[in-house]
């Protein structure tokens, strides 16, 4: 089957999907700003990169961890930015650290609300696991050990949700052109990850309390499920307004919110079910504790489930929840039916991170058309369905 260029134009001609870049002969990588895709009497959409065979040139270097772009497209500051980091060597990964701790704290400074309000809550919780630890170790009280050991592992992952807010504000670069969004998604499915194995957890101990047949409920346990609480209640207020289940994600940060939400409401649920059984056990019920941590345990896995479907689903790639399968195969018969277009195939659609839809396409175009009105008609009809990036590879018969 022969192959040819999407667009048959002289060399010296500049296209104006490619103003921005001057001349552009290799139609393989085409580049483009948003603005300069122009369409009649609407509103100009997302570019879509175009991709083609071309003989005149080799084809480009493809490995498994590496592709070779066209030295055409690289800009005067990212080799400017490349010759610097030759030069610098292993003295800028030494300042590499101090500059993401610096970084972080100027993040807080011009940060939101929700990011105060978690430094807040990740301060309180390690002065009172600290304090926890010093008594649990001075008086020999394994039980405050083992509860200080927890909290501070819980404190670790809000840490790191709280990392992940900081640096999701970076723009994206020539490493991460995507930026650096997804690292929210990835720290709610840690905390969601965590939440699944502390509900698992419950029910295990439940389970031994259930064939033991005995209490290990004392008294300076539950005067640290009370403050424990206490401390909790105030992160379920700071993030009250994602105390959902079946919440709507429409940014990365909602996820990573609603993931700290459900944590510290997790960690509440918890501490208020070890209070209930003392009372329970108190008043003479019996397995009063089997009873109080089994459902703790279905409490804190009905609560986390939904995050960590969502969550896996954009980290697997899975098709977009926010557009339904049948808009997506509606949308290819129209494409299939243009009578320029033989074939399509590769139709890949996921999101990056919630509410950013990427997706491609591979059309085979009848020898001799012109595929300039097909890719037109893609670009608007994907657009219009919520895909922001579209990437599009056409080939002819």
């Amino acid at each position: 089957m022969e192959k040819s260029n999407s667009f048959k134009q002289e060399n010296d001609l500049q296209h104006p999907w490619t103003g921005d870049f001057g001349s552009v002969s290799d139609r393989r990588y085409a580049y483009w700003r948003q603005s300069s895709f122009h369409q009649s009497g609407g509103e100009s959409h997302t570019p879509i990169s175009i991709m083609s065979n071309d003989t005149s040139r080799p084809l480009l270097s493809r490995t498994v961890s590496s592709i070779d772009v066209p030295p055409e497209i690289y800009t005067l500051n990212y080799e400017k930015e490349s010759v610097y980091k030759e030069t610098e060597g292993s003295g800028k990964n030494t300042l590499s650290v101090l500059y993401s701790v610096i970084s972080v704290f100027r993040a807080v400074r011009s940060g939101n609300r929700q990011m105060k309000r978690l430094l807040m809550m990740i301060s309180l919780n390690v002065a009172y696991s600290t304090a926890e630890l010093a008594i649990g170790l001075f008086t020999g009280r394994v039980g405050l050990v083992s509860d200080a050991f927890h909290l501070t592992f819980g404190c670790g992952l809000l840490t790191f949700s709280f990392f992940a807010m900081a640096a999701s504000r970076k723009k994206a670069d020539h490493i991460y052109t995507y930026g650096y969004k997804r690292i929210e998604v990835l720290a709610a499915f840690t905390n969601a990850l965590f939440l699944l194995f502390m509900s698992f957890s419950l029910a295990v101990e439940a389970l031994h309390a259930f064939i033991q047949e005995e209490s290990e409920h004392k008294h300076y346990l539950i005067v640290s499920a009370v403050t424990n609480l206490l401390v909790n209640l105030i992160g379920v207020w700071f993030f009250r307004s994602y105390a959902r289940i079946n919440l709507v994600y429409r940014k990365a940060e909602d996820m990573n919110y609603h993931s700290v939400c459900l944590h510290v409401l997790a960690d509440s649920i918890r501490s208020a079910g070890l209070i209930l059984a003392s009372w329970f056990l108190s008043l003479g019920v019996e397995n009063a504790e089997v009873l109080c941590l089994g459902l703790v345990s279905v409490a804190v896995f009905m609560l986390v489930m939904p995050l960590f479907k969502s969550t896996a689903g954009v980290l697997l790639q899975m098709a977009p929840p926010s557009i339904p399968y049948s808009a997506l195969s509606k949308c290819l018969r129209q494409v299939t039916a243009r009578e320029d277009v033989t074939e399509v195939s590769q139709a890949r659609f996921w999101e990056l991170v919630p509410g950013h839809v990427v997706g491609t396409l591979s059309l085979q175009v009848k020898k001799g058309m012109d595929d300039r009105p097909t890719l037109q008609f893609v670009h608007g009809l994907y657009h219009d369905l919520g895909v922001r990036d579209l990437t599009v590879q056409t080939d002819y018969d």
